[in-house]
């Protein structure tokens, strides 16, 4: 089977925003990269938002991006925030 990976990121990954955002597993500060580890940051131990990453069909085309940043309540629930299923 042959897959087009037109658009895929240097990992060969697809998809990643446009659909709906993504949860993730770090919770939100709005200062922490200015003093996080440059190599794989792992973001606080806690806080009361969660980060969600990549835009959604209810965003701007050009907030639409792997890169773009949000904050959410852990506890609500939108139409437009998801999650990936990946594997190592």
């Amino acid at each position: 089977m042959l897959v087009d990976l037109t658009g895929a990121s240097p990992y060969g990954a697809l998809d990643m925003a446009g659909n709906a955002w993504e949860w993730t597993a770090d919770w939100y500060n709005e200062g922490y990269y200015s003093s996080a580890p440059t190599q794989n940051p792992r973001g606080p131990t806690g806080g009361p938002y969660r980060v969600l990453r990549g835009g959604s069909w209810d965003n701007y085309q050009r907030d639409v991006r792997a890169a773009n940043r949000s904050r959410i309540d852990p506890d609500k629930v939108l139409n437009i925030v998801g999650f990936r299923c990946a594997r190592s």
